[in-house]
């Protein structure tokens, strides 16, 4: 949940994997927004950009929303999965790789239901 002094980008986009860069730009640019080194910045678009190839895996050909709340302490990132049983997908290779990732580089990173989605939040260093 956003706190009241967070701004909210929202982005919406189709998951195929040629538009991760987009993704990954408008994450970089949010967290410039935040008080985050150079190197923090691009831990978040690391970040985002790994989350945004899980969510190509579970809702290929879908447009999905991504969620960025922003203040000078943090940057979060929801994205929003759908309708999709996260049990059926975290045997692949992508989900397995994409949370060692996530876990690494985010302070906080969490697979959640009902709305299935990832959470992500990185606190920036600054």
């Amino acid at each position: 949940m956003p706190n009241a002094s967070a701004e909210r980008i929202q982005l919406e986009v189709r998951c195929e994997p040629r538009l991760a860069r987009l993704v990954r730009m408008t994450a970089a640019n949010v967290a410039a927004l935040s008080s985050m080194s150079v190197d923090r910045i691009e831990d978040l678009r690391m970040a985002a950009e790994e989350a945004f190839i899980y969510a190509c895996t579970v809702e290929p050909d879908e447009a999905i929303r991504i969620a960025f709340d922003v203040d000078a302490e943090h940057v979060s990132m929801d994205f929003d999965l759908g309708e999709v049983d996260l049990a059926s997908v975290d045997g692949a290779p992508e989900a397995a790789y994409a949370d060692l990732i996530l876990t690494a580089v985010c302070d906080s990173y969490a697979k959640d239901e009902n709305p299935t989605r990832l959470h992500l939040e990185l606190k920036a260093d600054v």
